[in-house]
């Protein structure tokens, strides 16, 4: 009995402490993945929609390129340059703006799905030097998917996809091919379904399909990528130098946390295997970007804003009116209503759209304790030569503040 009496010192104690809770999530480490397969299995598409439906960050060469390049970012101005003067961009400089995107606030609250790394490349580091730096990232990966597909099917996929040169956007032979557009047309005939409106909206979007259109079909190239030698060399690349070392890797990792799919299935069907639909990564984001002039009103129209669950209402903060990106850095600003948004239950105001965008990246540091800490101004005044420097300097040491 003592024993018991011990181990439950304090009975009363809520072990379901909404604050704690909400610590321990502000400090638990955001759900990140990897996409691993053959080229052209469909890592990009299936990461794309991966971080799309968990909220993650999609991280991909050709991606953080061009978002460097829309945002003429240090590294945007440097990609510029080099395709102006109809160079390619180093690879030396593609994994950096890989890294710095890993490294990036958003990031470090949302997760990444990172695909396409290690590259077959080999120009700047190793296969064995990329993995080994996926090994050694501050937010290390957390599942593995890998892709498997054999070879013929893949090059046989490879070889029938074709670009259209103004999008860019890339089709698979079913949705260019009028052979088999019709073959899977017939096949869809022969298994009618029982209910007819989704019969006949179903005959309404294909009729509709612009693919279908010879105006369309005749603007589609074949890339040079694409082509069946081409495409058999590259997945020979790769089982030389890519395979091996990937296979240490998702050998060393936790085998539940490891997950394998058949590259023959839809994206869609990938999403929803068996084996991925336990993952989870719930960020309970919501904003709510409302006009109103008065708070209380606020609050009110809020509490009925998408809600968590029924009969649930959003909360006010603890910080009330209070920017809590502004208390971080040393003002009590008091945020407009117009630059609302809710997190784990709660409502914070910000002051201004600078600080709306970095509280949306990554809310953590702004909540975790001791922040948002309102800030504490002490004048110390006295006669001269009373020591009023010496006890300012001490005082600004112990609290870490300013003189």
């Amino acid at each position: 009995m003592a024993s018991q009496a011990e181990k439950h010192a304090e009975p009363f104690t809520d072990i379901f402490n909404e604050d704690e809770a909400e610590i321990s999530f502000l400090l638990s480490k955001p759900t990140c993945f990897i996409i691993l397969g053959k080229p052209g299995s469909g890592k990009k598409t299936l990461g794309r929609k991966l971080a799309q439906i968990w909220k993650c960050v999609f991280i991909e060469a050709s991606e953080v390129i061009q978002t460097n390049i829309h945002e003429e970012t240090e590294y945007g101005l440097k990609c510029q340059e080099l395709l102006f003067k109809g160079q390619s961009i180093s690879e030396e400089l593609v994994i950096e703006m890989l890294l710095k995107k890993i490294e990036s606030p958003e990031v470090a609250h949302f997760g990444y799905v990172l695909s396409g790394f290690p590259s077959l490349s080999e120009e700047y580091m190793t296969v064995s030097q990329q993995i080994e730096k996926i090994k050694n990232l501050k937010l290390k990966p957390d599942f593995l998917i890998n892709i498997k597909c054999s070879d013929y099917d893949l090059c046989r996929r490879i070889s029938g996809q074709r670009q259209h040169p103004d999008s860019g956007q890339v089709y698979q032979r079913n949705q260019w091919d009028p052979e088999v557009i019709e073959k899977r047309k017939k096949e869809k005939d022969q298994h009618e379904e029982e209910n007819e409106e989704d019969e006949e909206h179903e005959e309404e979007e294909t009729t509709e399909d612009p693919l279908m259109m010879s105006e369309f079909l005749h603007q589609l190239v074949q890339r040079p990528e694409d082509i069946l030698e081409n495409a058999e060399e590259r997945v020979g690349i790769y089982k030389d130098i890519v395979l091996r070392p990937l296979e240490d890797l998702m050998a060393e990792h936790e085998c539940q946390y490891l997950i394998e799919l058949d590259g023959n299935q839809e994206p869609d069907d990938l999403l929803f295997a068996k084996k991925a639909a336990y993952v989870a990564s719930d960020k309970n984001y919501v904003s709510c970007y409302c006009c109103f002039n008065k708070q209380d009103e606020l609050l009110r129209v809020l509490s009925s804003y998408k809600l968590i669950a029924p009969r649930y209402r959003w909360r006010r903060s603890r910080w009330g009116q209070a920017c809590p990106v502004a208390l971080k850095e040393g003002d009590i600003i008091m945020g407009t209503p117009d630059l609302a948004v809710s997190f784990l239950g709660k409502m914070y105001v910000l002051s201004s759209p600078e600080a709306l965008k970095k509280f949306m990246l990554n809310p953590r540091p702004y909540l975790l304790p001791p922040m948002p800490l309102p800030p504490c101004k002490v004048l110390v005044f006295g006669p001269p030569f009373s020591g009023r420097t010496t006890i300012c300097n001490l005082i600004a040491q112990k609290y870490k503040g300013k003189v």
